[in-house]
């Protein structure tokens, strides 16, 4: 796992949502998002001053990510889905999915 950047060093990630998202979250829509944060925890509290509700979207009421949803940095999966404490680098793309059910 990537250790978190040294405070002076702020990463500016550039994320990716899923298309059915923009639908509860319309301001998002043809935007580029490029949200301020050295971890995931930091990059959904940015996204939430963005979007507001995004963050109770993702995450349940402790803070975890919740169990439809996947987080990725780069190509990998988020680890810590309870802390939210992977890291991201200067310029880190993240994709955020939901999964979609029903019938």
């Amino acid at each position: 796992m990537l250790s978190p950047l040294p405070s002076k060093i702020r990463a500016m990630a550039h994320v990716e949502l899923t298309p059915h998202l923009f639908q509860f979250f319309p301001q998002l829509e043809g935007r580029a998002l490029v949200i301020e944060g050295s971890t995931v925890a930091e990059l959904i509290r940015g996204l939430e001053t963005t979007a507001p509700g995004i963050a109770f979207y993702l995450c349940d009421e402790r803070g975890r990510l919740r169990q439809h949803v996947n987080l990725y940095v780069e190509s990998e999966r988020v680890k810590d889905r309870v802390g939210l404490t992977d890291a991201l680098l200067p310029h880190s793309r993240v994709f955020i999915m939901q999964a979609l059910s029903g019938g």
